[in-house]
């Protein structure tokens, strides 16, 4: 199913700039597993994956602080978080179904293609290469490859000038509102897909067209 605001000039379209979490990869067991690992450390119970995704999104230390809500020594389990996930990351993440399909044929349609996530850049590198997708992608930019992140338009501009492009022919594909709100700063367009992590936040502010399948989404880029 798609849903439009606005019409996207797919002839215009030149480069996606995709999110990683809940956009191409569900990664939230892995997520949850680490992170509980990370309290276990403090002397803290488990959370349930619900309560720790509702903190995703905004990189790995705000994910750690949201969880230990004021308990625990946060620097102590940051440290452990990403240790025990350096070690654990495609344990049970995956590609969404379809999306290496939709990739592969962005990239044989001659799009150019770039990864913009909040995760640090290690943890979003080696996903991509365990998974054997990193080939599809020119530029990846971590929540730690420059001093801001999203919603913050710096790593948009940053890809977009690698790849010689105008924001006006790119569009940043994501699951939540900070990835709205990054095209929007940037002067993207914005493709919401809401089978991911955060569908809800999708509801402001809305997105140019939201998605709820690969399948729609290859429809909505015309692929």
């Amino acid at each position: 199913m798609i849903q439009s605001d606005h019409a996207l000039p797919v002839a215009q379209v030149r480069a996606l700039l995709w999110d990683l979490d809940g956009t191409l990869v569900d990664s939230r067991a892995d997520i949850t597993s680490s992170l509980n690992a990370a309290l276990a450390g403090q002397g803290l119970d488990p959370l349930p994956l619900e309560t720790v995704m509702g903190f995703v999104g905004h990189g790995a230390r705000d994910l750690v602080r949201g969880c230990l809500a004021g308990r625990g020594d946060e620097d102590e389990a940051y440290g452990a978080f990403l240790d025990h996930y350096r070690a654990n990351l495609v344990v049970a993440t995956r590609p969404y179904p379809g999306i290496p399909e939709v990739l592969a044929a962005a990239r044989a349609r001659g799009l150019r293609q770039a990864v913009l996530t909040n995760k640090p850049i290690e943890h979003t590198e080696g996903i991509l290469a365990g998974l054997g997708l990193r080939g599809f992608f020119e530029v990846v930019v971590g929540g730690d490859s420059l001093p801001t992140r999203k919603p913050d338009p710096e790593g948009a501009r940053a890809i977009l000038g690698a790849l010689g492009l105008r924001p006006e022919s790119a569009v940043m594909v994501g699951d939540s509102d900070t990835d709205t709100r990054t095209a929007r700063a940037a002067g993207l367009w914005s493709l919401g897909v809401a089978y991911g992590i955060s569908p809800g936040s999708l509801a402001d502010p809305r997105p140019d067209l939201c998605v709820d399948s690969a399948a729609a989404l290859a429809e909505a880029l015309g692929l």
